[in-house]
């Protein structure tokens, strides 16, 4: 029987990986900059081949490195959209086996989307009003034409107002949230019946960035996203009584 205080030998492909970590945190290597060689990391470590190149695999899994053929490891810059994609899968799969993990990322979106369109109204200038013109606009072509296009305006209308934001971790964090959103409720970005009332409610909210007036701007955002959220409940109770 195995002693459960003992501690496990390590693979010196983690070794690996974390010293060649650490040398990333200190900045030894900046972003664009080329790792060794394998040859000279092998040295460097006193480890064989397969060490080295399973410690580059993890590293290029975590978008820490890009790795080429013929062509040593270049350092990537890291991004907020890099980062967020990295939690992509696992935040899927809590999502798809827990309902109030998607309860939570619903209340999530809605706090980020308030704080986002304050700011917007608050830093937007006129080329970004003109560009959510426009998406309004194409969103309104397309009533009554394309549901999947219609529904991509929709998104796209929230993506450019986290944009104007010029936060890039807003940015990031919005549209992993509303792409995790759609993936299991497209209905929670558009319902059948009431697309002119959505149509309505983006042209307030463009309005009221339009004005600089953030009070307002989050008061629209909030009663528009309080009006797909009541109709989300509702849509759900109606199912669970039917089944009933």
């Amino acid at each position: 029987m195995s002693d459960p205080l003992k501690i496990s030998r390590r693979k010196l492909s983690d070794e690996v990986f974390d010293r060649l970590y650490a040398m990333l945190l200190n900045g030894d290597f900046m972003p664009g900059d080329h790792l060794p060689s394998e040859r000279a990391l092998m040295e460097m470590f006193g480890v064989g081949r397969p060490a080295i190149r399973e410690a580059m695999q993890s590293l290029e899994r975590l978008s820490l490195v890009t790795i080429q053929h013929g062509q040593r490891p270049r350092v990537t810059a890291p991004t907020a959209e890099g980062l967020i994609s990295q939690i992509e899968l696992t935040a899927m799969h809590m999502l798809s086996s827990s309902p109030q993990s998607l309860e939570h990322l619903k209340e999530a979106r809605a706090f980020f989307e308030l704080g986002m369109v304050a700011r917007a109204a608050r830093s937007a200038v006129e080329t970004d009003v003109a560009h959510l013109e426009e998406l309004v606009a194409r969103q309104r072509s397309e009533l009554n034409r394309d549901a999947g296009a219609f529904i991509k305006a929709d998104m796209d209308f929230h993506r450019a107002i986290a944009r104007i934001t010029g936060n890039p971790i807003f940015i990031a964090v919005s549209h992993a949230m509303l792409d995790w959103l759609a993936h299991f409720h497209s209905s929670m970005l558009h319902w059948k019946g009431n697309e002119e009332i959505t149509l309505e409610e983006h042209e307030r909210i463009i309005e009221a960035i339009r004005r600089h007036d953030e009070v307002l701007a989050v008061s629209e955002m909030r009663s528009h996203l309080d009006r797909a959220r009541s109709l989300y409940v509702s849509a759900h109770k109606g199912t669970d009584d039917r089944r009933a």
